[in-house]
């Protein structure tokens, strides 16, 4: 019984297809399309990736995807690496993981909309009391002396008396 990358490879080479067009077709890279032929599995980082590009390479060059898939079970199972499955251990979570985490939580068209609400809130709160304080300082208290200014020699309360030689005036 041939392998499951020597029956990948017969049926693309069947189909005169190229690993470029397999790429292609399939939106796989070329590195893994040449793995999958190599059956070089290690390249791939978990199981799952292996079975869902075989899957997928099966059914562009038309094998019976069930009976690949068998194949592959029992090639898996006999390799030490993907005989079991991965370790999923529970390791202490970093401080940016955790704040990362919390982060990809947040719906961020509604935090949107409540930022830009909070924001409009606040410059109405400003505005206003921006406002109301303009109106209680009295516009003339800055004001400094106008442009005449009167001597302050005389407060007001005498006439000036004419000097010595001026003319007096009839009555």
């Amino acid at each position: 019984m041939a392998s499951v990358a020597e029956q990948l490879r017969q049926a693309r080479e069947q189909l005169k297809l190229s690993v470029y067009d397999v790429a292609e077709a399939t939106k796989i890279r070329t590195d893994h399309v040449r793995a999958l032929d190599q059956g070089a599995y290690d390249v791939f980082a978990a199981p799952v990736y292996i079975r869902g590009f075989v899957r997928t390479y099966a059914t562009l060059v038309k094998l019976d995807v069930s009976q690949v898939m068998r194949d592959l079970e029992a090639e898996l199972s006999a390799s030490k690496r993907f005989s079991e499955p991965p370790h999923l251990g529970v390791k202490k979570a970093a401080l940016i993981d955790s704040i990362m985490l919390q982060l990809a939580k947040v719906n961020w068209q509604l935090m949107a909309f409540v930022l830009g609400v909070v924001l409009v809130a606040a410059l109405a709160v400003l505005s206003y009391r921006a406002w109301s304080i303009r109106q209680s300082i009295d516009p003339l208290s800055n004001l400094g002396p106008g442009l005449y200014d009167v001597p302050q020699t005389n407060a007001g309360e005498l006439l000036p008396l004419p000097s010595a030689g001026s003319p007096r005036p009839e009555r």
